[in-house]
């Protein structure tokens, strides 16, 4: 493991900025009929908010929970709630979702 000097910390931490991240989870409406093209359409929206450059960092979950996906947006709650509450899952009751501000670092990403 790499050794981070007290000044290294400072200095990296000084480059944090305000990130939203979205927990998704199945809704009441998890098992309805037609959920299955819902959830397309709702990857599909992922895909044009990554090409916009709001949804930063999109995983989908895949263990027996009943969380369904995480996602890191660069922008403020407020407007994540907005973007979340148009979303066609989200309306349908298909999933359910909490927000919860954050900090990270600028240019981290998943290794390739």
């Amino acid at each position: 493991m790499a050794t981070i000097t007290d000044e290294q910390m400072r200095a990296m931490l000084a480059t944090s900025k305000g990130y939203t991240i979205v927990l998704l989870r199945a809704g009441p409406n998890w098992d309805m009929e037609g959920a299955r093209q819902i959830v397309t359409e709702h990857g599909r929206r992922n895909f044009s908010l990554r090409a916009d450059g709001l949804l930063s960092i999109v995983c989908r979950v895949t263990d027996d929970s009943d969380l369904a996906g995480m996602g890191i947006f660069d922008a403020g709650p407020d407007e994540v709630r907005g973007i979340m509450d148009d979303d066609p899952g989200v309306q349908a009751g298909v999933f359910v979702y909490d927000i919860h501000p954050c900090m990270s670092f600028p240019g981290d990403a998943l290794p390739a």
